[in-house]
This record gives C-alpha cells, sequence and structure tokens, in this order.
C-alpha cells in the first residue's frame, strides 16, 4: 500500500475528512452495510464504521488510531463516540462512557470497552476533528517515511528508478530506420532522475551519527539564544519555562440556574455582542455543552492574531498548571461557586484573575459583590424583552466592549504577550 493509501485508509483522517464535508459515518455489524440488516446505529452492537466520503470505506471499530493516550493508542470507537459526545457535560460524558462499557461486555454486545479521554485529551482531540487546529501533542503522525526510505533504498541500490542508459537500436525511436553512427550517440544518453535517483551508491547512507554529533553544538547554541531572549525580555525573566506556543486561556462561568450568562448565550454575548436568554431559542449553543471557543483579537498583546479562549462551567478536569491560564471567572455573586477552585476564598480568587458580575439594569449588585472589592468587575445589560425589536438590544456591545477591556488590561498585567503565556501565579 502506497503512502497515499494508507492515509486514505487512515482512521483519524477519514473521521476529519467525513465531519468537513458534513458526510455520515455508519456503524454496522458487517465490513459491507450494503444491506439494511447489517446497518446498526448502536455502538454496543456495531463492528464496523462505514465512511461514505472522502471514500466509500469500511473500518473495524477496533482498530488503533494515532491518537495516543497514556501512551497508548486510542481505537476507533472510542474516539468516534468522544466526537458524537462532543457536547456533552464531562459528569455525562463519563456517565455513558462508563454505560456503553457495560453494554458491549453484556449478551449481544460487541465486546471490548470504551476508553474514557480526560478533558484535556478530549478537548484536543474534538479541536483537531474540527479543524480548528492542524497540530495535536496526542496525534502521532503519518509513518510514510519508512515507505519513502525503502524506495530510496530500492532507488539507490539499482533495483528501480536507478539511472541507466537509453539503448537505442538502429530502427529507432519511433520504428524508423536511422543511422547506424546516430543510434551509437543516442546511446551514450541517460534518462533523467527525480530527487531519489540523483544521489547513486550501493546502499543507504546513515547520517544518524552526524545528528549525535551535532547536539552538543545545537544545544550550547540554543542556550545562548535562550540567554540573549531573557536578557531582552522581563517576562521570560521571571518565567523561564515559559512555552514557546502560547496556551489558549480559559474563562469560567458560574454553574448557577441564575445566572444570566451560562453556556447556551455566552458565545452570542462575547463574539455577537447581543444578549439572549439562556433558554431562547436565539441561543448558539446547547445548554448541555461542556467545552466552547471564542476568538477575539487583543490589540494591546497580539495586533495581528486572534487568540482563542476556552470557556467552561467548572474546574472539575483542571490540571494545577490550567489555573494560571484563568483569566476570568463570572459570578453571581454565591460563593459556593467557588468551592472546587484552586482558590475558595473570592477575596484571593479575585487577586490571581479578574471577577466579572453582569446583572439588570437598575438593580443593585450583591452586597456579596461589593464588599469583594476592585478585583470584581460590575456591569449590567437592558432587562430582557420578548416582544422588543433586535434593534433595542444597541447598548449591549458597549457593555460586551467594556468586558473584553477589563480582560484584556488584565492579561497585559499578568504577563500574557504575542508568543506567550501569563507568568507564573
Amino acid at each position: 500500500m502506497s503512502s497515499s493509501e494508507a492515509a486514505q485508509q487512515d482512521p483519524l483522517l477519514l473521521l476529519r475528512q467525513s465531519i468537513a464535508s458534513d458526510s455520515p459515518c455508519i456503524p454496522s455489524t458487517s465490513a459491507d452495510p450494503g444491506s439494511a440488516s447489517s446497518v446498526d446505529l448502536s455502538l454496543a452492537k456495531a463492528t464496523h464504521l462505514h465512511f461514505t466520503a472522502p471514500i466509500q470505506t469500511s473500518l473495524p471499530l477496533t482498530t488503533p488510531t494515532r491518537f495516543t493516550s497514556s501512551d497508548k493508542p486510542v481505537d476507533l470507537r472510542s474516539i468516534y463516540f468522544a466526537w458524537l459526545k462532543r457536547e456533552t457535560a464531562i459528569h455525562e460524558y463519563n456517565g455513558s462512557a462508563q454505560a456503553l462499557s457495560a453494554e458491549l461486555a453484556a449478551e449481544g454486545g460487541a465486546g471490548g470497552e470504551v476508553q474514557n479521554l480526560a478533558f484535556v485529551e478530549r478537548l484536543d482531540l474534538i479541536t483537531w476533528l474540527e479543524g480548528a487546529s492542524e497540530e495535536s501533542e496526542y496525534i502521532k503522525p503519518l509513518a510514510s517515511d519508512t515507505s519513502s526510505a525503502a524506495a530510496s533504498a530500492q532507488v539507490a541500490s539499482g533495483a528501480a528508478g536507478s539511472i541507466a542508459p537509453v539503448t537505442i537500436t538502429a530502427v529507432g525511436r519511433h520504428g524508423k530506420t536511422i543511422d547506424p553512427r546516430l543510434a551509437e550517440i543516442y546511446n551514450g544518453e541517460r534518462r533523467m532522475g527525480d530527487r531519489n535517483s540523483v544521489l547513486r551508491g550501493i546502499k543507504p547512507t546513515d547520517f544518524s551519527h552526524v545528528r549525535k554529533l551535532a547536539a552538543p553544538f545545537n544545544a550550547r547554541k540554543a542556550a545562548q539564544a535562550a540567554a540573549a531572549n531573557q536578557a531582552n525580555n522581563p517576562t521570560l525573566a521571571h518565567n523561564p519555562k515559559a512555552p514557546v506556543r502560547r496556551p489558549d486561556p480559559i474563562i469560567l462561568l458560574s454553574p448557577s440556574a441564575s445566572s444570566l450568562l451560562r453556556m447556551s448565550n455566552i458565545k452570542s454575548f462575547l463574539e455577537g455582542g447581543t444578549y439572549v436568554p439562556p433558554d431562547s431559542s436565539n441561543s448558539t449553543s446547547t445548554s448541555s455543552a461542556s467545552i466552547l471557543h471564542i476568538s477575539r483579537i487583543l490589540p494591546s498583546i497580539d495586533p495581528t492574531r486572534p487568540m482563542r479562549f476556552i470557556i467552561v462551567d467548572t474546574p472539575e478536569q483542571f490540571k494545577p498548571e490550567y489555573w494560571s491560564r484563568v483569566v476570568g471567572v463570572f459570578t453571581t455573586g454565591q460563593v459556593w461557586q467557588f468551592k472546587s477552585y484552586k482558590w475558595q476564598q473570592p477575596t484571593e480568587l479575585f487577586r490571581h484573575t479578574l471577577g466579572i458580575y453582569l446583572g439588570w439594569r437598575g438593580d443593585q449588585p450583591p452586597d456579596s459583590v461589593k464588599g469583594w472589592g476592585r478585583g470584581v468587575l460590575s456591569t449590567q445589560v437592558e432587562k430582557w424583552s420578548a416582544g422588543a425589536a433586535a434593534a433595542s438590544r444597541w447598548r449591549d456591545r458597549e457593555v460586551v466592549e467594556g468586558i473584553w477591556k477589563a480582560i484584556e488590561d488584565n492579561m497585559r498585567t499578568k504577563g500574557w504577550r504575542r508568543d506567550s503565556g501569563p507568568m507564573n501565579v
């Protein structure tokens, strides 16, 4: 199988391309879902996943993929299940994964189990499948280098693609009789080679020893460059282990039912500049979504590249280092919201990140919010009226711009830069 054919049969690429083309993936009980009896929409009984685009093919759901978790490949069933549950809350996803594993192991099930992906792994996978990211630290590259090396070895040994002289007889190239002396000249010609055949030899040359010899020089050069950057950038002096890739900042919402901003309407508010109630039909996402992404250019940090924000309503799956990336916490003034936070006391929390309270215009903020001081931005929107025209919400954008300005100022103070994240907190 050629490298291109191997790429076409790669489960992750097939699933990503199917999602991009909005083509259905059909769980099936056989490799040929031609008959209606073989099609089974239950992942507990299905044994294959049939792709309709970009090619018609079926792969076993037990096929290992290039996505790894704990250094082990994750099977296609677990990957497809995570995609189906992409907008499901974390605890609901965990419960659904356990239920499906039980159905697989039960009588009539296909066997095996679903691998439960961690929060950051599932976020990274969904981002890659949606096409929002072209790289993932959990996805190994396609193994096409081996076939390329084998082809080069054949070329170098003369088995294939080598440069050989052109043999021309007196009959000529097109069946015409030519002068024997001209034929002798033609016999001195050589075929043009490609980039694999121009370097001829009896075997492929291994240059790995050169990499080992160059390693000390490269390390010394990298250390000198890092020292120079640290001297020129005071941020790196406080954070010498800052990652090269800028992390995505995180915004936390309140899970309270009384909050004016929930997962269902936060995207239309922060991106579209218009407030709609959480249960409105105009909401931009479902109330069960556990992860959202929005993009925004922050001119004082990076005026040329939009910054992607991650929005969640619970820190349940947070790693300790995630807290340095939290740039805003929306609150209703209820202290129980912070019981699972790194900083559970509001006064301490809002010394490390920005607090945001949104209420109705004309209403007084809760006394608790007032007591938390300048670390909490208190702002208001016009009260919602179902019969009012959309044009009446013109003040919403002004409120949204004020919130983004406060987030941007806070991020800049915490050390966010164009190519780096915050200073350690």
